[in-house]
């Protein structure tokens, strides 16, 4: 069996892998805000949520950017995770690692906001909520 015949059809196209980082990221926020109540110290809590705020933004700088410029250098030849193993060479590992920068900056895009949001609400609670923490 060729490597044509095993590539998974059909191809990513290009909504589909965003609105699945979309997904991901929107997954992500709530996980942010039920890690965050571990952090028990108010300040402490608050830089967390600020660092992964920072790191968000910078994984969908870095990206995004990077996974566009592989999308194009692949040239439309878009390719799931499971199909690498129908690599044949070194310059087809970008066919695979196009959508999943693509899907990390995605995430980063949409976590960012969301983690921007619950810095605010952590730092407007209440002294002795939940959200303020101890």
């Amino acid at each position: 069996m060729s490597a044509e015949n095993e590539i998974t059809q059909p191809l990513l196209r290009f909504r589909d892998v965003v609105a699945r980082g979309a997904l991901y990221g929107v997954a992500a926020v709530p996980l942010l805000g039920v890690a965050s109540l571990f952090v028990a110290d108010h300040n402490d809590r608050e830089t967390f949520i600020a660092v992964v705020g920072g790191f968000a933004l910078s994984l969908a700088a870095v990206s995004s950017v990077f996974g566009l410029f592989l999308w194009w250098a692949s040239g439309g030849d878009i390719r799931r995770c499971r199909d690498w193993r129908t690599i044949r060479g070194q310059s087809e590992s970008i066919t695979v690692a196009a959508p999943v920068m693509v899907r990390l900056g995605v995430l980063g895009l949409v976590m960012f906001p969301g983690a921007f949001g619950l810095y605010h609400l952590v730092d407007a609670a209440e002294y002795g909520s939940v959200l303020y923490g101890g």
